[in-house]
């Protein structure tokens, strides 16, 4: 234990010892008493870990292969196939005791070979613009041209009445909100156009719909992601627009311009495909019919790389396996290792993850994910019982040692968000999601710009610590003595 306790005071300083001490003396007043504190052999695992990672880690290496060997990898592609392939080899080669496939039914939408947007000012020569199809869209069967209208918000084209749009395109310019200090929760208020904008065209008796890039740069992007689609409702097309051609036509349209947008797109939605999560387990050896998973989402958009989205995840959660093994730990609980298949156009892996785990009576007693890039961790989002959170915030202090200490109520993520539901009241897990800085995030996201060369490496080694340093804080926890109620 001396050991122990000066090499984890080597690695994190004298202050961080001191902090440690005032924790154990001073905070643990203010804390239930049977919650479990952060301890000496606690602080020097950690270190331990992070030691590891930064030092011996290959999760940028992962990634390297996962991007340049592979690609983008859209569930239903044969890059995605190839991608599970090299998960399972990845996580057999990282030490694992057992991985086997989950089947798993993937929808498989293309977005075929052309792909084209022009603009014409005041019947003017077409301009090019720069698009990408919304995921799921129908094509344009041949060429499609139409009138622009632009909107911010739903409601004034819901007053407009039922053919307001007869043979126009919608244009939802609706930006993410700069005044938002958290990134994602701007992405959040303008994500609905993208979601329903083509059903609100539709709705309308428009032909096409135009969304504004969800990101926060001013580039020449177009930033794609998922659409929706309402039985009810005619199938029109939908596209992303780069920032950069959304301020123009905006300029152009209220300055009193005619303009006019052309789409020729061949989309195709195929019939659906089996493919798998990837599932590495180690038994636990005081708890193996109680489970602790972590993952990320395997599959990525089918343009750039998917080295945000969610390659980092997929690599963070791989490094929790090879770190833990090559150190020679053996968890208390079953630990679990899931690459989920189809996060971006169903989240149909963590469904059935979910499914499958209700029906055979398994107990996750925790659940981590990592979906929210590979820039520096800052800190945790918490689904769980006040009891459970409580516990997590008891480490507040110490995980600010490590830059992980802002913790926040909220979604953990949306692969492991099905456990929620299909748990038992009382056995539902702990759940917390990896965040890290979120303001270049959305820079990349969806896009052309999603590569392996946007993801610095110490940033996504730092990443890989925070979450098997979780993961181990979780596996030594009595989850028999958190509260199980539904909060």
């Amino acid at each position: 234990m001396k050991n122990q306790m000066e090499r984890w005071v080597l690695r994190t300083g004298c202050g961080a010892f001191i902090g440690l001490i005032n924790l154990v003396n001073v905070e643990a007043q203010e804390v239930v008493a049977e919650h479990r504190m952060w301890s000496v052999k606690d602080s020097a695992m950690v270190a331990d870990i992070h030691g590891h990672i930064l030092g011996q880690g290959q999760c940028y290496e992962d990634l390297r292969v996962l991007c340049k060997d592979i690609g983008a990898r859209l569930s239903g592609s044969p890059e995605a196939d190839d991608a599970i392939l090299w998960g399972a080899k990845t996580l057999r080669d990282a030490g694992s005791p057992e991985v086997r496939m989950q089947t798993v039914i993937v929808p498989h939408w293309e977005r075929g070979s052309v792909e084209r947007a022009w603009l014409r000012v005041n019947d003017g020569e077409p301009e090019t613009l720069r698009v990408s199809a919304l995921g799921g869209s129908v094509g344009t069967d041949s060429i499609l041209e139409g009138e622009v209208v632009m909107f911010k918000e739903f409601a004034p084209l819901d007053e407009m009445g039922p053919n307001a749009l007869e043979g126009k395109i919608a244009f939802f310019n609706r930006a993410m909100d700069p005044l938002m200090i958290n990134a994602g929760g701007a992405y959040g208020g303008a994500y609905e156009q993208r979601s329903k904008g083509a059903v609100k065209a539709a709705e309308h008796g428009g032909s096409a719909a135009l969304v504004r890039s969800l990101t926060h740069a001013l580039d020449t992007f177009p930033h794609t992601g998922g659409m929706r689609y309402d039985d009810e409702v005619n199938q029109v097309p939908a596209v992303a627009l780069s920032t950069v051609d959304s301020r123009r036509i905006a300029g152009l349209l209220q300055a009193g311009n005619a303009v006019r947008v052309g789409l020729e797109l061949e989309c195709v939605l195929h019939e659906d495909k089996a493919q798998a999560n990837v599932i590495a387990e180690w038994k636990g050896s005081e708890f193996p019919d109680r489970y602790i998973v972590v993952g990320g989402h395997l599959d990525s958009w089918d343009i750039g790389e998917g080295a945000h989205d969610d390659g980092a995840g997929i690599v963070h959660s791989i490094e929790v396996m090879r770190t833990l093994v090559a150190m020679g730990y053996q968890p208390r609980h079953t630990l679990r290792v899931v690459l989920f298949i189809n996060e971006e156009n169903g989240n149909n892996g963590g469904k059935t993850y979910a499914q499958r785990a209700r029906e055979k009576g398994e107990w996750h007693v925790a659940a981590l994910e990592s979906d929210a890039g590979g820039d520096a961790p800052r800190g945790w989002s918490i689904d769980a019982t006040d009891d459970a959170t409580d516990q997590v915030r008891a480490w507040r202090s110490s995980l600010d040692d490590y830059g992980v200490g802002d913790l926040r109520r909220g979604g953990a993520g949306v692969d492991i968000g099905p456990l929620k539901k299909e748990m038992p009241a009382g056995k539902r897990p702990l759940m917390v999601g990896l965040r890290p800085n979120s303001q270049r995030y959305f820079d990349y996201h969806h896009s052309n710009r999603d590569v392996y060369e946007n993801v610095h490496p110490r940033e996504l080694k730092l990443g890989a610590a925070a979450l098997t340093s979780m993961v181990y804080l979780l596996d030594q926890l009595d989850h028999d003595n958190l509260d199980g109620e539904d909060r």
